[in-house]
């Protein structure tokens, strides 16, 4: 899926419906200067040796659960019901966080880009944009 992007080919995905819990068709994924994987899969072992960088958002658990019951509503109780457990044994098996190169945390505005269990990626790392934006550590 992801190894013609290493050649500079074209490389394919087939996109997941959360609420239909199936895969779509696959579509077209050209090379490109940057391509951004997100996901809670992103980091995994499979992938990690294709990826220039992982960031890992690092935010608790039980927060981010809390914002995907919220953003899904009623509608995907059931689904969080088993997401959640799922999530702790697909980490518990293939643990992303340790592999990360940053770490990226929400902040009131903006967000702070911390060095991650990898170590540094380069002498100056980036920050983003926001009005107000954190200091590196």
């Amino acid at each position: 899926m992801i190894e013609p992007l290493r050649h500079g080919g074209t490389a394919h995905y087939a996109p997941y419906d959360w609420r239909a819990r199936r895969f779509r068709e696959p579509r077209a994924l050209p090379p490109a200067p940057v391509i951004l994987v997100e996901g809670v899969g992103a980091g995994r072992r499979a992938l990690r040796p294709y990826l220039a960088r992982l960031l890992w958002m690092d935010v608790p658990p039980e927060e981010a659960w809390e914002r995907g019951r919220a953003r899904d509503g009623e509608e995907q109780r059931t689904f969080w019901a088993g997401w959640i457990p799922a999530e702790r044994r697909h980490f518990a098996d293939d643990p992303s966080r340790p592999f990360a190169h940053l770490l990226v945390r929400q902040r009131e505005k903006g967000y702070q880009v911390l060095q991650g269990p990898v170590g540094p990626v380069e002498p100056d790392l980036p920050l983003t944009q926001s009005d107000d934006p954190s200091a590196m550590c």
